[in-house]
């Protein structure tokens, strides 16, 4: 799924800002390197739990040729799958958070490194996301894995 145009990473994540100045300023000042930034807009985001997120991403990359954005953060306890705008309220899933219309993200400027939050794989630019469908095949063939490894589904 793409936006048309050719727009940076940054640019195409600002168009979702009330304030894309106030926005770029908070990358630019803000001593993390992080702006909120509203769901629900363009893109929603499912966070999944580490041990199953990381594990999600890896057969994603398998299956694609480039995912959506995906951020982890802090410990790598969580990651979140960008996705398209309503699949969060849409989503039934155990242990997959939604954010959507009405919540906030913490974002780090793309291609930089900060104290918390970090992109796993960072916005293109034209608006690709990961495909719900494709994302939950991917998250059970994760979790197989992960059973299968003796590990614990988070």
């Amino acid at each position: 799924m793409a936006i048309p145009g050719d727009k940076t990473a940054v640019e195409w994540l600002v168009s979702v800002a009330p304030d894309p100045d106030a926005c770029r300023w908070e990358w630019e000042r803000n001593p993390l390197g992080v702006a909120l930034l509203p769901a629900g807009r363009r893109w929603d985001v499912l966070i999944l739990p580490g041990e199953l997120g990381h594990a999600t991403l890896e057969v994603l990359a398998s299956l694609l040729e480039r995912p959506g954005p995906v951020l982890a953060d802090f410990g790598d306890t969580r990651l979140g799958f960008f996705v398209p705008a309503g699949t969060a309220s849409r989503w039934i899933g155990t242990g997959v958070r939604g954010a959507g219309r009405g919540t906030w993200i913490v974002v780090p400027y793309p291609g930089r490194a900060t104290g918390g939050v970090r992109w796993l794989v960072v916005p293109d630019g034209q608006g690709t996301l990961t495909d719900p469908v494709v994302l939950e095949l991917a998250m059970h063939e994760a979790a197989a894995r992960v059973v299968g490894q003796g590990g614990r589904k988070s």
